[in-house]
C-alpha cells in the first residue's frame, strides 16, 4: 500500500461532469490510500466573501482550462483516479477514513426553477453560512439559536462511464451525485467499474445536510479527506451499494420518488435474496418488517434518490455483502 497526496489544481480537477477522455490527475494501485483537497463553488468564487477563498482556489478558478469543463453540472471534481488494472465488471470499493471541512464557512443556494417547491421559491438567493468549526455546530438561521450539527461528508462519489460528457447532477449506477449524508467516515461504498482505470472522481463537499436536500443544495463547502481505493475482481454489482457502521446501504434512483423508492426496494429485495439465501418473497416481507427506507435527495433532476438501510446487528455472521461471480 502507497500513501498519496492529491491536491486540487487546474490540473488535477474536472468541472460540471465525468469523461473518460480526461487525462487521470492519479495513478494507484488496490489498496493505496490518498490525502484528498476538494473544493468548490467555481461559479461563485469572484463574488464570495473573503473566507470562502484561498489563492490556491482563486487561482484554480482563473486557469483552469476549457477541456475540464466536460458537463453542465456547477460541481468542481479532484480527479479522475485511475485504479491500475481495473476493468469494466469490477467493483470498485472506496473506503472513506476521514472527512473535514477546509474552511469556516460554507453556503446554500436556492436556484430558479430548482428544489422540491420550485414556484414557491422561485427567486433566486444565496447565502453564505458561518461554521463554528471548533463546537462542530452552525447556527442557522442567524441569531435563531437553532444550531445545525456538522455532518461533512462528500456528496460525489462516482466512476466515469462510456457516455461522453456525462452531467455531474444526476446520480446513477456509477454513483456520482448520490449527496447521502450516512456516508460519513467508516463508510465504504461500491461502485459498479465501467471503463479502464475505473476513472474515479470526488467532490461537493457538504458540512451538513439534511435528507432530501429540498432547496437544491445543502451548505457546500470545500472538503479534506482520506480515502482508500480498493478493486474488486471476483464480485459482481448492478448499482451502487454502501456499508457504514451500523447499515448496509441500498440505493436507487428514478425520475420519480415512486421510481426511485422501487429501484431501491427491487435492489434491496434482490440483495437479501442472494446474501441470505431466501426466497424473493421473503425477501419482500423482511423489507416490509425492518428495512428503512429514506428519500436520499428529491433535486437532482431528472434523478431522484431513495436509499434502504439494513441494520447489521440483525444479519447473521454469514451475512454476504457482494457474492462472487
Amino acid at each position: 500500500m502507497v500513501n498519496h497526496r492529491l491536491k486540487a489544481t487546474a490540473a488535477t480537477t474536472h468541472l460540471g461532469g465525468f469523461s473518460d477522455r480526461l487525462p487521470p490527475a492519479l495513478s494507484v494501485k488496490s489498496g493505496d490510500r490518498i490525502e484528498v483537497e476538494t473544493y468548490t463553488g467555481y461559479y461563485l468564487y469572484d463574488g464570495a466573501p473573503e473566507g470562502f477563498l484561498t489563492p490556491e482556489f482563486v487561482q484554480l478558478c482563473q486557469t483552469l482550462s476549457r477541456d475540464r469543463i466536460v458537463g453542465p453540472g456547477p460541481h468542481l471534481l479532484t480527479g479522475p483516479i485511475v485504479v491500475e488494472t481495473a476493468q469494466p465488471g469490477d467493483v470498485l470499493e472506496v473506503r472513506l477514513e476521514s472527512i473535514s471541512p477546509r474552511l469556516a464557512v460554507g453556503f446554500n443556494a436556492i436556484r430558479t426553477g430548482w428544489g422540491a417547491l420550485p414556484e414557491r421559491f422561485s427567486d433566486p438567493k444565496l447565502r453564505f453560512i458561518d461554521l463554528d468549526l471548533n463546537r462542530n455546530v452552525t447556527e442557522f438561521p442567524p441569531g435563531s439559536g437553532v444550531e445545525i450539527p456538522l455532518r461533512p461528508f462528500f456528496g460525489i462519489l462516482g466512476v466515469a462511464t462510456a457516455e461522453r460528457d456525462r452531467s455531474s447532477i444526476p446520480p446513477g449506477i456509477y454513483g456520482g451525485n448520490i449527496d447521502n449524508p450516512e456516508l460519513q467516515p467508516g463508510s465504504r461504498i461500491f461502485l459498479p467499474v465501467f471503463v479502464p482505470g475505473a476513472l474515479f472522481s470526488i467532490g461537493d463537499g457538504h458540512a451538513a445536510q439534511g435528507a432530501g436536500e429540498v432547496n437544491t443544495t445543502a451548505i457546500e463547502t470545500s472538503m479534506n479527506g482520506t480515502i482508500q481505493l480498493i478493486l474488486h475482481k471476483n464480485w459482481t454489482l448492478d448499482a451502487p451499494l454502501a456499508e457504514t457502521s451500523t447499515d448496509i446501504i441500498t440505493m436507487g434512483f428514478g425520475e420519480t420518488l415512486d421510481e426511485a423508492f422501487e429501484s431501491a426496494l427491487n435492489g434491496t429485495i434482490a440483495l437479501l435474496e442472494r446474501s441470505l439465501n431466501i426466497t424473493p418473497e421473503d425477501a419482500y416481507v423482511l423489507c416490509s418488517l425492518a428495512v428503512d427506507f429514506r428519500i436520499t435527495q428529491v433535486v437532482n433532476s431528472p434523478q431522484k434518490g431513495v436509499h434502504g438501510a439494513i441494520a447489521k446487528s440483525m444479519l447473521p455472521d454469514t451475512f454476504q455483502l457482494l457474492p462472487n461471480r
